[in-house]
């Protein structure tokens, strides 16, 4: 399955798409579920992984490639230290369980998403 998810700068689950198969690429499920206009819209930039490159200026990617500059790899180290925030809320989702033994229609998988977000939300 295909969860987009956003987070706060302190790495609080603020928000989880609905389920896509898990064979659509990360960008065209942003692109589907309006992720990257919301953020034309709103000014806002966001970091994300190599997935969204092509998503636009607002939308942070890390450089791509083996021989790296220097300054590109620096980029690249603190590109990571501040998507590490984001990822940790990632691994909290991924900590329930049931989401990694779900094989069911993204209908079901997409209600349970929503009650895994609400019963996180709160606990705490």
């Amino acid at each position: 399955m295909n969860v987009q998810v956003l987070t706060d700068p302190f790495g609080r689950l603020l928000w989880a798409s609905p389920a896509l198969p898990g064979s659509t690429h990360d960008l065209t499920a942003a692109r589907q579920h309006g992720i990257i206009e919301a953020f034309a819209d709103a000014g806002l930039r966001c970091w994300a992984d190599k997935a969204y490159q092509g998503a636009g200026d607002l939308v942070r990617v890390p450089f791509r490639g083996r021989r790296l500059k220097r300054w590109k790899r620096r980029h690249n180290t603190t590109h990571a230290k501040i998507r590490c925030v984001g990822e940790q809320a990632m691994a909290t989702l991924k900590g329930w369980r049931l989401l990694r033994k779900l094989r069911c229609s993204t209908n079901r998988i997409t209600d349970v998403v929503k009650a895994v977000l609400a019963l996180h939300h709160a606990s705490a």
